[in-house]
């Protein structure tokens, strides 16, 4: 392999990113603004949700029960409702996601028994958010119900039972804030760079034969293997500038705290980057079309990132047969080591097992690459 040779083919694809606008605009606009909607758009935490009330009793036990749920994060009380009609009307017209209706004789089953019952419906249309309401709903009408009884006891001098009973006193680990932002940015990075290597290289090999200058380079000296280091080359710099913007923005700017090391995250980025180039250079061998090329990389890019890598769906809830899928998508290997370094502060001892995997892909899809190339014009 010669280095003069190497460096040149690397020189003249580096002009054609630069004088290609199209190259240029995937370099660096489009980290940014996958960047920006990925990480203010995606998100799993459910806050303010639309809750509308039907107070039938109009009591100040009942107004106190209606501020509870308007002091909650979780709920924004859109409306109070005045009858049966008007309920339908909110959940069919979409104001309100569900609808809390205090009964008529809630004050006065609460004064004689000390408890009382509380009617809540939900839109399911949207299961999770739906799931996670109801959730939030009842863990208000708990507390509530705790100090309506508190209340209850001491008026007729009785204790409240505590004999017998557990609590749960949960601790939670690595992203204390239970803040899905956490979980999701580190991932938002693997799919930037899947999708910008892949669409950057798929353009390679498929823009020397639609401008018809493969001749040129058939003829040349340069070697198959040359050729393709020397147009990687640009790319894999590229890349890794990418990864810096994205990983300082989930730091500064995301506020995502990262407690790993710098090597260990360089190290898996570069390797990951191998990969995604790898794919993209392969593609475009293959591929002569710039537009085939580049929507079979976006297909080999985004759909697995997306759906198999754990970014977004966990893989331990997905079935069997998935989960042994998931187990050749590169970028689940990437997303677990991001996660771990930011969150956890793994070290490349911990991530052992996905780097070794990282590095075994990277390997294979080269060499597949670099075999993939011959300078013939068949």
């Amino acid at each position: 392999m010669n280095l003069k040779r190497l460096l040149a083919v690397a020189y003249k694809e580096s002009l054609q990113v630069w004088r290609d606008p199209r190259s240029l605009a995937i370099a660096l606009l489009m980290p940014l603004l996958q960047m920006v909607l990925l990480g203010y758009g995606v998100s799993l935490d459910i806050k303010r949700v639309p809750l509308c009330i039907y107070d039938q009793e109009n009591s100040q036990t009942s107004r106190e029960l209606e501020q509870r749920f308007v002091a909650s994060k979780w709920f924004e009380v859109v409306r109070t409702l005045g009858d049966e009609r008007a309920v339908r009307a909110a959940m069919d017209g979409g104001t309100c996601v569900g609808v809390v209706t205090i009964p008529v004789n809630f004050s006065r089953t609460l004064a004689t028994t000390g408890a009382a019952t509380v009617q809540s419906v939900f839109d399911a249309t949207d299961a999770n958010t739906t799931n996670i309401a109801i959730g939030y709903a009842q863990g208000v009408i708990a507390r509530t119900a705790a100090a309506f009884q508190a209340r209850w006891a001491a008026a007729h001098g009785r204790g409240i039972q505590t004999v017998g009973t557990v609590d749960l006193e949960p601790r939670v680990w690595f992203n204390e804030g239970l803040d899905s932002r956490n979980f999701i940015i580190p991932g938002v990075v693997a799919v930037i760079l899947g999708l910008v290597g892949a669409q950057l290289t798929s353009l390679t090999i498929s823009r020397e034969w639609e401008r018809g200058t493969m001749e040129q380079l058939i003829s040349t000296p340069v070697t198959a293997l040359e050729v393709m280091i020397g147009k990687l080359v640009p790319y894999f710099f590229i890349g890794l500038l990418d990864a810096a913007f994205c990983l300082c923005a989930a730091v500064f700017w995301f506020r995502v705290p990262f407690r790993g090391g710098i090597g260990t995250l360089v190290l898996t980025t570069a390797l990951f980057t191998l990969v995604v180039l790898g794919i993209g250079y392969l593609v475009s061998v293959r591929i002569r079309s710039q537009l085939g090329a580049s929507q079979i990389a976006l297909m080999l890019t985004m759909m697995p990132i997306n759906l198999l890598s754990g970014y977004t769906f966990p893989i331990d809830q997905m079935p069997a047969a998935i989960r042994a899928v998931t187990l050749v998508v590169y970028a689940r290997y990437f997303v677990t080591i991001l996660r771990a370094v930011f969150l956890k502060g793994s070290t490349i001892g911990d991530l052992a097992v996905p780097i070794l995997a990282l590095l075994l892909y990277a390997a294979v899809i080269i060499w597949i690459a670099a075999r993939a190339f011959r300078k013939r014009l068949d």
